[in-house]
Parts: C-alpha cells; structure tokens; sequence
C-alpha cells in the first residue's frame, strides 16, 4: 500500500476516531496526539501489506495504547495519582468493546464543541478542527485571522472543557433544544466541508458528507418533529444525490447545467423531497434549512436546467434572506435572479454587496461575479475576475474550472 493510499485511509477514519479517542482519554491535545502516532505506527506497518479489515478500530485501539504509554509518562514526571486510575479504565476496554461504540462518538463530540459556554465563532472552530480534520491553518482561513491567533483560540477551548470539566456526551433530552441550533449548524458545516473541500485535490470528501447525513439521521430519531433537524437532513440528502454527476472521472467539476441528471440518486432524492414536505407541515414559522431544501428540491425536481422554476427559486431566496439574512444568501439570490431578469441585474446585486464589505475576502463572490461579466460579453473584466477567484481559492478542481473558463473565452 503507498502512502497516497495511507493518507486516504487517515482522512477519511481520523475524525471518528478522534471522536471515540476524547471519550476513551478524556482529553483533546492526548487524543490528537495518540492519533498522530498511531497514523505513524500505520506509515510502518501498512506500507506493502494488507489494511486491516476495520482500520478505523486498529487506529483508535493502536492510539489508545500510545495515550496509555504518554499517560504513564505523565504520572512519573508530575506523580499524578488521577492519570494512574486514568489508565487502568483505559485498559479495562478491550477491543471487542469498540466497534459498537463508535457510531455514536461523533455526536457526542458536535455536542462538546456546542456546549452554551462556548461562542458560536469558538463552536465552529473547533468543529472544523477536530470534526472536520482541518489544520489550524485553514480554520484560521475561514475565520480570516491569523494562525497564531486561531491556534490560542482553540488552545482556550480546549482548556475550557477540560478545567470546567464539559461532559462528553450527548445532553439529557430536556437540555438538547438550547444547543440544536449550533448542533445543526455545525453538522451543516461537516456536510459542507465533505460537498466541496476546502482545500487539496480532491472536490468532495463523500466520508464526511456521508457522516454529516447519519448524524442527521440521528438527530431526527433523537429528537422528532423538529422542522430544523427534517429541513438540514433533507437539503443534506438532496445536494448529496447529485454527487456522481458532479465530477469527471478525472476529477474536473461538472457545473449543474452541464449535469447527466440520470446519474443523480432517485432514491436519495425521494427521501429527500418526503422529508421537505414532512418539514414544510410542521407547525410554526419558517426555518431557514426548511426554507434551503425547498430550493434544493425545485432543482431536483427538474427535468433539465433549462427547466428549473427559476422564478420560485429566487422568491425562496427572497423568503431566506427575511428570515435569515446574510451577505453569501444574498450571493445566491443574484445567482438565482441573473436566472431569472438576466446576468446585468444580478451583477447589480453582486457589486452593492461587494460594496458593502460583508464578503471581504469570501472565495466564492469574485467567481460569481466573473460568471456574470462572461455571460454579458465583458471578457477583459471576466478574465480579472477569473484571476481573482483563482488567487482566493485553494482547491484545485476550482483553479482548473477556471483556467477552463479563460480559455473558452479565448
């Protein structure tokens, strides 16, 4: 096995493992690290062998070993007593007990990183960090600050949970409603990591969208008739149907116009559209991820591109930004209107938020904006464009999507 392979294996197991790894020890900075080795121990021992049958449950125990060795350490140097009952309850779970407590680990975890006592910027954060698997370099992206600065932040979360002594777990039913709103939003922002990636090679990351959707799943068992919970896993499902038309074998996009809708999973999509509709009879006022899978399912439904209820699309939109405004809303309502009363009123709308400041440094808006100046002829300022949302983004089907773009206009 080469080390491509590897790393593939780690990237797609390491955030469930690391997820069981802070349940077994308890700590953030223990786990990461005794994960870190057992990726080494896997450099080793994988390279021209066979991986093992469940590599995930050889990780976590092979890393819960490694805590055990660094958890002695740590009793001779600082004669703790708590680290030596630390290690005998780690040693108490054999093997055999892990593959039926790794499902519900990831869960718990999302519940840590949204306890009340965190900020919601810190609750994100520490999503993409230890959930998501992201460096500290690209949360810090995300968040358009510094490494060093994003590196404290997490540093004092963590500190946080282990001083204020944050359980590990999923909260007593009566408890769950005041984190739900960050639980789905963070849930939203593991989907969205593994739908388009923040950075690499690689478009999507299928391992993390799939286990944003079973953890929707099991939202929705937990807590059921909950519009929100029905809304995120449905817009979940429906986006994720359309994952086999959305690259080339070689790994290049394939924008939704240029989509084969016959490999889109019908299946998935049925789900998907019964969960919207389930959303939709609940009672109450609209809620945003109710209100997105609505959207998501105008285009499901459609027969082709050129078929799609444009008009219906942008009046959601419309809907959204009453209920729910931000500035990367408003970007998909002028998407949706250049669909509508064409590409000049949308470019409108593109360069007053642009204006206004609230998509500084967001990769995205000077992609759109480029789309619309090609679409209205105005090559030279597309081409500006084009090079701009190059520079902003770090993952190379994009890079190529674009250079694709300039050359087609030459």
């Amino acid at each position: 096995m080469t080390r491509s392979e590897i790393d593939k294996i780690f990237r797609d197991e390491a955030g469930r493992a690391l997820a069981t790894l802070i349940r077994l020890v308890g700590d953030f900075d223990l786990a990461e690290d005794a994960l870190q080795d057992a990726f080494a121990v896997a450099l080793e021992r994988w390279a021209g062998s066979e991986v093992p049958g469940n590599p995930r449950a050889w990780l976590v125990n092979v890393a819960k070993h490694k805590a055990i060795d660094r958890i002695r350490r740590q009793a001779v140097f600082r004669g703790k007593q708590q680290a030596l009952v630390h290690e005998l309850e780690l040693n108490a779970l054999g093997p055999d007990e892990l593959p039926a407590t790794l499902d519900d680990d990831m869960l718990r975890l999302i519940f840590t990183c949204c306890h009340p006592a965190f900020a919601p910027e810190v609750q994100v954060a520490l999503t993409l960090r230890t959930v998501c698997g992201l460096t500290t370099a690209q949360v810090a992206r995300a968040f358009l600050v510094g490494e060093e600065a994003m590196a404290q932040r997490l540093l004092r979360a963590k500190q946080k949970i282990r001083l204020a002594g944050i359980p590990y777990e999923v909260p007593e039913r009566d408890a769950l409603a005041p984190r739900l709103d960050g639980v789905l939003a963070v849930i939203y922002l593991v989907f969205t990591e593994g739908y388009v990636a923040t950075e690499g090679a690689d478009l999507m990351r299928p391992d993390l969208a799939a286990e944003a959707i079973r953890l929707g799943r099991l939202l929705d068992r937990l807590m059921p008739d909950r519009a929100g919970i029905k809304g995120l896993l449905a817009l979940m499902l429906l986006h994720d149907a359309r994952r086999a038309g959305r690259e080339t074998p070689a790994g290049d996009i394939v924008l939704l116009e240029e989509q084969d809708r016959s490999l889109w999973d019908r299946a998935q999509i049925d789900e998907g559209l019964r969960l919207v509709d389930d959303a939709l009879r609940v009672p109450g006022r609209p809620q945003p991820y109710v209100v997105q899978a609505a959207i998501a399912a105008l285009h499901a439904r459609a027969a082709s591109f050129e078929e799609t209820d444009w008009p219906q699309i942008a009046g959601l939109y419309e809907v959204l930004l009453r209920i729910n405004p931000s500035p990367v809303i408003e970007l998909n309502h002028a998407a949706a209107v250049s669909m509508v009363d064409g590409p000049a009123r949308a470019l409108d709308l593109v360069d007053a938020i642009t204006a206004r400041g609230g998509l500084r440094g967001y990769e995205l808006l000077p992609a759109v904006r480029a789309d619309l100046l090609r679409r209205l002829g105005r090559t030279e300022q597309a081409r500006e464009a084009y090079r701009a949302a190059t520079e902003s983004t770090q993952l190379e089907p994009l890079r190529r999507l674009y250079a694709r773009r300039m050359r087609e206009m030459e």
